[in-house]
């Protein structure tokens, strides 16, 4: 899939900020893979607001944790 240079840099935006909402107690090996994977899957299913992509990230990353620990 190809994404709009706009929408790459909305994404990036949207993975920086929610790796610095992590307590650095919880940032794990793998993490920041992780909820890059979860942007491009809301993207690809048309989540493509900045607001979105962060709240979609948000709403996973205990369960991302969960799953890498």
């Amino acid at each position: 899939m190809q994404y709009s240079f706009e929408l790459v840099q909305t994404m990036r935006r949207a993975l920086e900020t929610v790796m610095a909402s992590v307590p650095a107690h919880q940032s794990v090996f793998g993490l920041k893979a992780a909820v890059a994977e979860s942007i491009l899957k809301a993207a690809a299913h048309g989540q493509t607001s900045y607001d979105g992509l962060v709240a979609s990230a948000s709403d996973q990353i205990q369960a991302i944790i969960a799953m890498l620990t």
